[in-house]
Formats: C-alpha cells, sequence, structure tokens
C-alpha cells in the first residue's frame, strides 16, 4: 500500500492529550503497522474461506 492509513492530525492530538510529545517518524511507523496488522487479518480471513474480514480476524 505505502500510503499513510492513520490519521496524523488524531494520532499526535492523541499522543500530545497523553502528556507526550510526537516524533516525526511516528505516524509512518505507526502506519506501517497498521498496513502489517490489516494484510495479516485479510490472510486470516481467507485462510477461514471467507472474504469479510472481521473483527475476530484481528
Amino acid at each position: 500500500m505505502s500510503e499513510v492509513l492513520v490519521v496524523g492530525s488524531k494520532v499526535k492530538e492523541a499522543v500530545k492529550a497523553a502528556g507526550c510529545n510526537t516524533g516525526g517518524d511516528f505516524v509512518d511507523a505507526l502506519s506501517k503497522d497498521v498496513e502489517a496488522k490489516i494484510a495479516r487479518a485479510v490472510e486470516r480471513c481467507k485462510a477461514n474461506g471467507r472474504k469479510t474480514v472481521r473483527a475476530e480476524d484481528v
């Protein structure tokens, strides 16, 4: 995918609300982690013979 899958401003807002600052590379790293989770969920979904990814696949 290699596109940002998270809303940077919302991520920064959540980090700030927790009393921390957001590093310049954090949003990209988080997005890559989300991308990997999606890929694993899709694999699990297909392995179970479905085409609909559900919460249980995460």
